[in-house]
């Protein structure tokens, strides 16, 4: 039995005890009812209070029928404990039924005592019950409501767990579409150079073969970090203790040499320019930036083979602006590179921008220095 049924059970038990309670102190009175219409009227009402936290329905009919049994075995006197167990009726109808059954139990016990008071035996106690109802129905709407707030708060921190996980998923699927799709068409690349230059110059064939493999090796490393990045627990370490060397730093700024080397070496014409300082920014910003040429470097080597690209960052007072201008012939661009290009630099508050440009196909992207304003990726 959970907490919420062990509760009830326990009302319940209070409750039969103040019913048994006001039966008996009810036989000491002179002129009570007669024993068998108090039995009557006890068992009614405990019966009654049995029903109700078995969740019988509707509510407010065995809520009157239980305090029907309790008005007949408090025989009309303000002075019997058996008008707490109205209290703790009203205090359950409106933490079980709600603000609208409650009010209405309200109202009803409340026209009750004043017809006790004013008809049958004036006493000014029955002021004390109406009080004492009225906190209690009070008191269980304030708890009501917080048990209200409490379960909202854990619709919203589910929907947010949900949110969190699938942006989660989201940018553990921008890293491997990049990686992937870079190292993929750099060794493409190192391929076919192997290939006619293996008639010819089997050194320099065996040279583009080499590059590829380290390619390939070198892309089953970040594919491990990235997916690495999902098992670690809170401490920094992976959930299940083993650390095997997939926790290296992910790239930034200064492996834009590297990268561009890389196409370079691949035959690639490609031309880097930095201008401006570039030590001060953020590791988010840094990746972003690393991740977006990338894409764009990838999509020319793949769409525009041969064709010249100008790279240029350039880091400005309080924005920092990376250009990819292609030689290419302009075409489209509505495939995943560019929505992860474009979700990179807006997830930091920025801007990226790709289409016909420049001298063919230009990729612009423009990131604030002020991370605050973005989410890493």
């Amino acid at each position: 039995m959970n907490l919420a049924g062990r509760a009830a059970w326990v009302a319940v038990t209070v409750f039969a005890v103040l019913v048994v309670l006001g039966f008996a102190l009810g036989r000491i009175y002179p002129d009570h009812n007669p024993a068998a219409l108090a039995v009557v009227g006890a068992v009614v009402a405990i019966g009654a209070g049995v029903l109700l936290v078995r969740s019988w329905q509707p509510l407010l009919a065995y809520v009157a029928v239980a305090t029907a049994g309790i008005a007949v075995v408090g025989d009309g006197r303000a002075y019997n404990v058996i008008w707490f167990a109205v209290c703790l009726l009203a205090l359950w109808t409106a933490l079980v039924g709600g603000r609208r059954d409650g009010l209405v139990y309200l109202a009803s016990v409340v026209a009750l005592f004043a017809a006790e008071w004013l008809l049958t035996r004036p006493d000014p106690g029955w002021a004390a019950w109406m009080a004492g109802s009225t906190l209690s129905v009070l008191a269980a709407l304030l708890i009501r409501h917080q048990i209200d707030l409490v379960g909202q708060l854990r619709e919203a921190q589910a929907g947010l767990a949900a949110k969190t996980r699938v942006e989660e998923r989201n940018r553990v699927a921008r890293e491997l579409h990049d990686v992937i799709g870079h190292t993929l068409v750099v060794s493409l690349l190192h391929v076919q150079s192997a290939r006619l230059a293996v008639e010819h110059d089997t050194a320099d064939a065996a040279r583009a073969l080499a590059e590829a493999e380290r390619l390939g090796r070198e892309c089953l490393a970040e594919i491990r970090t990235t997916v690495g990045m999902l098992r670690e627990d809170d401490s920094g370490g992976r959930a299940d203790g083993v650390t095997d060397g997939i926790s290296a730093p992910l790239p930034g700024v200064d492996g834009l040499p590297a990268l561009v080397g890389r196409f370079q070496s691949a035959g690639a014409d490609v031309a880097l320019t930095v201008e401006g300082d570039t030590g001060g920014l953020p590791a988010t910003t840094g990746l972003a930036l690393y991740r977006i040429a990338q894409e764009a470097l990838t999509n020319a080597a793949k769409h525009a083979p041969g064709a010249p690209v100008a790279v240029r960052l350039t880091v400005e007072a309080g924005r920092v602006t990376l250009t990819a201008d292609s030689q290419g012939e302009p075409g489209t661009g509505t495939g995943l590179g560019m929505v992860s290009m474009r979700e990179r630099a807006e997830s930091l508050g920025g801007t990226c921008e790709a289409g016909p440009g420049g001298h063919g196909w230009l990729v612009r992207a423009a990131l604030p220095l002020d991370v605050t304003r973005g989410v890493a990726p």
